[in-house]
């Protein structure tokens, strides 16, 4: 028997295989509210411009809300053999009102109707990571507000670098989020324009008001080429590479709380709401969510791939491999959704150990510029020359095993004779980032000035 939402012209119906691979219910049905939206402000339209009757409208319009709240309230049976979500509420929207459920597909393929859920979808999702990112970044705000002067190592090459502070450092990821923010608003404006109308590829005869459309579900107007609007998924592709960004820093503030959570580090502590235990070890706290969200950028990363190969090689207009372009981006989103929700709740509740990162700031020479940079102020030596002597007593400290304010005012001066006791003023790590003042950086009164300005943006945004 065929199936009787393809028409007239194919005698027989799918081979179980066929229909395996080519229906999409199992994933797609998550479209179901963008599809009765989008047929909504189709149906209005349709009946406006006398294409149907408001008879027929009001009877759509009703059976579509009828059907919303029977998947609403799971009591919705959904079909593999119609398929997808278009075709699953077309169908039960005709057990419903009947003959003239067949007039809402007036004027409309389903290749512009998936293009305009599909485009729903996304931008409510965006929409909905810029707010978790926003409380991403006011989590870090807090945590930055309350530790603009904890000390802390800062690397290079995870080797001990420079001392920072931990607001400072916290205060990174917030630019971080903020342009992942961006990339997310600015692919969700280049979105905001309507396929519906557009049909199966060269558009309709039918005289369909498409600005009408466009404003009722929110969009800027319609898409402007048929052929662009049904075929291409550049506005997935844009939502699922910002989100990969995302997830990369995500992953890379993991990478940091796995390693600054263990014995050797020892910066922080993670609360038992966000560890598990071992199985055969008592002793242990594993830092599991944080190594999830580090794996979980992966996935991802791996839909933008996905994405992309799909579509590289197909002409114009639609074609069937289009139908993987749900399964991996959902998946994506879902993924960067939780990494965030749970980043939050690290961020959020994790303890610092500031002796600990205070001690480990003062180890490895971390003053050891501030000594170059004192010698060319004071003594006015050319940074090369003042680059090179700081590290013959960098050699000089690590053979006799202290740190450069544990040798003596001789010892310096047998290397540079023009050292005064004065330069045991910026050896401290206190001093070291009280001196970075420059704008963006470490200093604690910086940080406290750039936390305003953070709390401010994020106020208003």
């Amino acid at each position: 028997m065929s199936n009787k939402m393809w028409g007239g012209r194919f005698g027989e119906g799918p081979d179980r295989i066929m229909e395996e691979i080519n229906a999409s219910i199992g994933f797609d049905q998550r479209l179901f509210a963008q599809d009765i939206q989008g047929s909504k402000a189709h149906c209005t339209m349709l009946a406006e411009k006398g294409i149907i009757s408001r008879t027929d409208a009001d009877q759509i319009i009703d059976g579509l809300d009828k059907v919303l709240a029977e998947i609403e309230a799971g009591e919705f049976a959904f079909s593999r053999e119609l398929e997808d979500i278009h075709m699953n509420v077309e169908s039960r929207l005709t057990e419903l009102v009947g003959a003239a459920a067949g007039r809402l597909h007036t004027a409309r393929s389903r290749n512009d109707q998936v293009a305009t859920d599909f485009k729903l979808y996304v931008r409510d999702t965006l929409d909905h990571l810029d707010e978790q990112l926003k409380d991403f970044q006011l989590a870090l705000l807090e945590k930055a507000e309350a530790h603009a002067d904890a000390i802390m190592p800062g690397f290079t090459h995870l080797q001990t670098a420079q001392p920072v502070t931990f607001g400072h450092h916290c205060l990174a990821y917030v630019e971080m989020a903020a342009r992942d923010r961006g990339r997310m608003q600015d692919a969700r404006k280049r979105l905001n324009l309507n396929p519906l109308g557009s049909a199966a590829l060269a558009g309709t005869s039918f005289p369909i008001d498409r600005e009408m459309t466009a404003k009722a579900l929110g969009f800027d107007g319609p898409t402007r080429n048929s052929l662009d609007a049904v075929s291409d998924r550049d506005f997935v592709l844009e939502a699922l590479s910002a989100s990969s960004i995302a997830a990369m820093h995500l992953s890379r503030l993991a990478e940091e709380i796995v390693v600054w959570s263990t014995p050797g580090f020892d910066f922080i502590r993670l609360p038992d709401s966000f560890t598990t235990g071992s199985s055969i070890m008592p002793q242990k706290r594993n830092p599991d969510a944080a190594e999830l969200i580090r794996a979980k950028s992966g996935r991802v990363i791996g839909a933008l791939t996905s994405l992309l190969i799909v579509m590289k090689g197909l002409p114009l207009a639609y074609s069937k491999d289009m139908q993987e372009d749900k399964e991996a981006a959902f998946d994506a989103l879902d993924a960067l959704s939780l990494s965030l929700a749970a980043m939050t709740g690290m961020v959020r509740t994790l303890t610092i150990n500031e002796p600990s990162m205070k001690a480990a700031a003062a180890r490895g020479f971390s003053t050891a510029t501030d000594l170059a940079d004192w010698l060319v102020r004071e003594l006015n030596l050319p940074f090369r020359q003042a680059h090179h002597v700081t590290g013959s007593l960098v050699a000089k400290a690590e053979a006799r095993g202290c740190d450069l304010d544990g040798l003596s005012l001789e010892d310096m001066q047998a290397v540079e004779p023009g050292i005064t006791k004065d330069v045991y003023s910026v050896l401290g790590v206190e001093n070291s980032v009280a001196s970075r003042t420059s704008f963006g950086g470490t200093a604690p009164e910086n940080v406290r000035q750039m936390a305003a300005f953070w709390r401010k943006e994020l106020e208003q945004s």
